[in-house]
């Protein structure tokens, strides 16, 4: 009768663990499958390592479930050890990786320490294992990194204000009620064994439940809390993204024997290339354009700034050098250790003639239709927010029925294929040449058609695109 009872016993705890041991899997899989979905949100990594750590746990308990063993294939049945080694041993280092997420500062040292040493007694434990059978060989000092884990994380959950220097936990209590639920449980547990009482192992399974339950709403709630504050991001930059195509013009200026066909292709939300028109009358005008270093916010605010400055020397227009001077002199004070390259082509039509000067820029190129030639025209003083004072050179361009100039930043000729060769001036300037007879605007879609068809499928864009083509008439 002892010996049907104890059967019966054994076989209701093989079938508790079967069935918390899938639900753990369960679980753990789901938790992933949300941080795969979610990895953009903030605390992401948090869910991910805490679905590794429940699956774990729910391997291990199918791992002790041997009726469940004996209905696996003869090769799977050799394998259990080796498993049940391995999850033995990188189980706290799962449990250090997740509480690492939690922690800053000092605490985050000392977790990260302890996932290190978690995981070299993991490699060397299963390694001694592999080689002599022994499979709870470097159990006791994994214990003993557990134990000294759990000690410092006790202690910075039970004092306020240890957790808020040392944690980033929104809701305290929560965490604090999971931790001393399975602390408690698993205290009376090991006070009962040496009095000759055996809890049911579900009791382990429910104090553990509970623990990672307080984690899981501590990770759902800085996932929430990050995809807020994203959200929030992507409305302010989608806000910054119309106020920063409002300060580009909104048509061309009508001017007697030009057309022109402008693209702006930003790398991100906002970006950090600009242009502008200068008309003074139907047969004169100015083209500026302009590229801040880096990306994003910064730059963008860099190019609002320029569209501020330009307007202030509109009078010099028909002046390149004195036009960049003056907007070198106004911007140089604000770019805060950014940089800015800069190219300004004046044209007049009624004479012909074009007048040229940049700040660090790409050439113009120019094609003559009459001697059917590309030329490279390169008139540079130093960037803007570099230590430079003098004046820039300028070139003066007669031009003729026609001919075409093009205005671009390096996001058109910078581009790399997947050979790590960039799309480069040649490549730009034979298209030029091999389509000169196109309108303007149909060889403006066929470069940036160009470009991207340079690049490797499915690659974002790899900066800001900007370029103006201006054809004589």
């Amino acid at each position: 009768m002892i010996g049907d009872s104890q059967a019966r016993a054994k076989f209701i705890g093989e079938v508790i663990n079967l069935i918390t041991g899938t639900a753990f899997i369960v679980i753990g899989i789901v938790a992933l499958v949300v941080a795969t979905i979610r990895r953009r949100a903030s605390g992401v990594r948090l869910v991910f390592f805490l679905g590794v750590w429940i699956a774990i746990y729910g391997i291990q308990q199918l791992n002790d479930t041997s009726f469940l063993i004996e209905l696996l294939p003869r090769w799977m049945q050799v394998s259990v050890p080796y498993s049940h080694a391995l999850i033995t041993y990188l189980t706290l280092v799962a449990a250090a990786l997740t509480f690492r997420e939690l922690a800053v500062g000092k605490l985050r040292q000392f977790v990260t320490l302890q996932a290190l040493a978690a995981f070299l007694i993991a490699v060397f434990g299963i390694g001694r294992f592999v080689l002599t059978g022994e499979e709870y060989s470097l159990l006791r000092l994994n214990n003993l990194v557990a134990a000294a884990g759990s000690v410092v994380l006790l202690i910075i959950f039970v004092f306020p204000s240890l957790s808020r220097q040392y944690l980033v936990v929104k809701d305290r209590r929560v965490m604090l009620a999971g931790t001393i639920f399975f602390g408690a449980e698993a205290l009376v547990t090991n006070l009962l064994h040496p009095l000759g009482y055996h809890p049911d192992s579900i009791w382990d399974d429910i104090g553990f439940f509970v623990f990672l339950s307080s984690l899981g709403y501590v990770a759902l709630q800085q996932v929430y809390t990050g995809e807020r504050r994203l959200l929030s991001i992507e409305n302010e930059l989608a806000v910054a993204r119309q106020l920063q195509f409002s300060i580009l013009p909104t048509t061309t200026p009508q001017l007697r024997n030009l057309r022109i066909a402008a693209v702006y292709e930003p790398m991100t939300e906002v970006a950090g290339d600009f242009y502008e028109y200068l008309p003074v009358d139907e047969y004169r005008t100015g083209f500026l354009v302009a590229d801040v270093s880096g990306h994003g916010v910064p730059a963008a605010l860099i190019a609002s700034m320029i569209k501020v400055a330009v307007q202030s020397v509109v009078s010099f227009a028909s002046d390149p050098s004195e036009l960049l001077r003056r907007l070198r002199d106004i911007l140089t004070a604000q770019l805060q250790g950014q940089f800015v390259s800069v190219a300004y082509l004046w044209i007049d039509t009624e004479r012909r003639t074009a007048r040229y000067s940049a700040a660090g820029h790409p050439p113009l190129l120019c094609w003559c239709a009459a001697c059917g030639k590309l030329a490279r025209v390169e008139s540079n003083g130093l960037l803007f927010g570099a230590p430079f004072d003098g004046d820039y050179p300028v070139r003066d361009i007669p031009f003729a029925r026609g001919d075409r100039f093009l205005l671009y930043t390096d996001g058109l000729s910078e581009p790399e294929n997947t050979q790590g060769d960039a799309f480069g001036d040649r490549k730009l300037e034979q298209i030029l040449i091999d389509h000169s007879s196109r309108p303007a605007a149909e060889l403006s879609l066929l470069l940036l058609n160009e470009v991207r068809a340079w690049q490797p499928p499915f690659t974002s864009q790899q900066d800001d695109i900007t370029f103006l083509v201006i054809d004589v008439l």
